[in-house]
Order: structure tokens, then sequence, then C-alpha cells
């Protein structure tokens, strides 16, 4: 460590080395893991997903390509297919565009510099971070929502973590904290006792080993810390889908434009800005293809999947038709392909409760 930080910063950073050595038994499959492409599929899966989540789709993603190479060749739809409930689907596409790029420019050899992990399409600092230390032991600290819980409570420190000064405070002082010669061990130890011990939720304060020194705890202010300037504001969206229908054969189109879910597949869709009636949605969906031979069959409850930002109400509206519309044929699939299909979140839940889709 630096000679010159004070004894607060050498107590934090040894401390913490000692309980990561005698006391951390979080377990994760990727944890000690040494192969670069390995750490980085593991941390482009853990944006915004929790690891009780994450650590399945990581198991089947290096079942089926367990190389870069094996990912670089597979299909979008299939590698669409198996991100299928993880969400932000901007990660599977950065996901599938870095394997192409490493593949044929870097002849499926992981980049090995911090400069040119940062270049990688969805990797941001803490990425690079965190695949530099743990894949090539170089000495760059990892600052993520753990770490910075972490910090802001052992220092005290109430600038809030989502501005630019918090940004950069913490950054400097994990930095700062970092041990240069055991990079990996520390930001592995820093991440998991954030998530094991200095929870966002009932930290174990009682039985912290840097608690003696832990500013937050003896300003009892743990639970107000870290410090957030922004309140998150949640748009209200209501989704109308209708499956149109005609015998074994179901109308699907892929969602192309710049919204959420790019580049997966929905029934027709009609957004309204409140949750209307079915009668409404009726009209409205003769006002946008008018359709005349079409029969209400099935209306669902309503589903709801709460994104960052966004809520979304969906209801699902079976309509049968008499003949599939000649300008609409080449959306229309059969019933049995929905299974290789893939859907947001909230569209799956629904058809793994629709029974009509297994007949």
């Amino acid at each position: 460590m630096n000679p010159s930080i004070s004894k607060q910063h050498r107590f934090f950073t040894r401390t913490l080395m000692r309980w990561h050595m005698h006391s951390n038994n979080r377990v994760m499959p990727w944890k000690f893991e040494k192969d670069p492409y390995k750490i980085w599929l593991s941390e482009i899966i853990l944006q915004q997903t929790r690891v009780a989540q994450g650590t399945a789709y990581y198991n089947r993603f290096i079942k089926k390509y367990p190389a870069i190479e094996k990912l670089a060749k597979a299909k979008e739809a299939e590698v669409f297919k198996l991100w299928e409930g993880l969400g932000y689907y901007s990660r599977c596409r950065n996901l599938m565009a870095t394997a192409t790029l490493i593949h044929e420019k870097y002849k499926n050899v992981f980049p090995s510099t911090y400069k040119e992990i940062l270049s990688l399409k969805g990797v941001g600092p803490y990425t690079a971070a965190a695949i530099a230390s743990f894949g090539f032991d170089l000495p760059y600290a990892v600052v993520d929502g753990n770490v910075m819980r972490v910090l802001s409570r052992f220092f005290g420190i109430f600038t809030p973590i989502d501005t630019t000064l918090g940004k950069k405070t913490f950054n400097e002082l994990a930095q700062l904290l970092l041990d240069p010669k055991q990079p990996a061990q520390y930001n592995q130890a820093i991440m998991d006792f954030g998530a094991t011990v200095c929870k966002p939720q009932s930290p174990l304060c009682n039985q912290c080993p840097l608690s003696q020194n832990c500013l937050a705890f003896k300003k009892k202010s743990v639970d107000i810390l870290p410090k957030k300037s922004k309140k998150i504001i949640v748009k209200q969206r209501f989704f109308n889908y209708f499956l149109l229908e005609v015998g074994s054969f179901i109308l699907i189109k892929p969602r192309t434009h710049k919204d959420i879910w790019k580049g997966l597949h929905e029934f027709l869709l009609s957004e309204t800005s409140s949750q209307v009636s079915t009668k409404d949605a009726m009209k409205k969906l003769s006002e946008e293809i008018g359709l005349s031979d079409k029969k209400t069959i099935e209306v669902s409850k309503l589903y709801k999947q709460k994104l960052t930002h966004q809520e979304i109400t969906a209801r699902f509206i079976r309509v049968q038709l008499d003949a599939i519309p000649s300008e609409l044929s080449s959306f229309f699939v059969q019933k049995k392909q929905l299974k290789k299909i893939a859907f947001p979140k909230i569209i799956t839940e629904y058809l793994e409760e629709a029974i009509f889709i297994n007949t």
C-alpha cells in the first residue's frame, strides 16, 4: 500500500484482507476464475442482476459456449433465447458484438490491458477493472454498489453516490485502498464483504471486524448511508397485446425500434396512455389494422413487470381470425414454435400460464 496513507486507511485494507482470508465463505461459480472470457461473461450477466438469478444463466452460457469463439459464431436468436428472462437486453446485444470483435480482431484472445478492455462494447470502468484485476492481476479497483456502501459507511462519507463528485470521490478512495500486490483478492474481498456483512438492509454490524473504526456505526448513521441525490421516477405504460390466431398459426413481430426489449418478439401491440376496457382496446385494434372478421375468444388477467424506470401493465387478448391477412402473412408462425422464440419476461410469464400454447 501507499506508505503515505493514513492509519485508518491501513486498518481498513488489512482488516478486510484478513476477513477475506479467514471468514469469506461466499460461493460463486466464477469466483477465483482466471479465464478473462468467463470473468467478462459473469460480469455482463451480473450487471443489473442479482447473483442468485445470474448464477443459473452463467452456468448455462458456459455449458453452451465454453469459449468465446463458440459465442461469436452463435446465432443471435439462439443467444437471445438463452438470455430470456434476464432483462436489459442491450447487454445481450453488447455481449454478441464484443464476442464477434474479440473473435475477429483479437483472434479469440481476450485483450489484456485496461484501456483495451474498457473500449469493448458494454464494458464500463467497473467491469473493466474487474476483468483487469481478476483476469490479469492489474491494480485497478472495482467500484460497484457494494463497494460504495462499505466505503461510505466506514469513512462516514455523505456525498451522494449518484453525483459526479460522489463517483469521483469513491473511485479515488477505492484506488487508494487497493492492495496493489493482491488486486484480485482485495476486489473480491470488498465486494463479498458488502454483499454478506455490510449489506443494504440489516447489516451485520455486531459481527463486523471493521465496526470498531466505522464512522457510520459510531455515529448511528448506518441506515442512512450511502446517500443518493435522485429519486427514480417510474413511468407507467399500458400494453394491450392481441394474439391473432388462425388455426394453429399465431402472429408475432420482432421489436425493432429503439425502446425496451429491442431484438425480442411480441404479439401485436397497442399501447395506451392508461388502462382501457377490452371493448376500447378492440376498437383501437380495428382502427389500426381494420380487421372485420375477428372474434375475441379470451381476455387474460393483468400482468405486471417492473423495470428500473418503467412499470409495464399488460393484458393479452386472444382474437380468432377466419384467415391470415395477406399484408400480415409474413408474421404468422406455428404456435409450437413459440417455445423457441425469445420474448420479454412478461410475455413468457403469460405463455407459461396459457394452456392453448401447449395444444
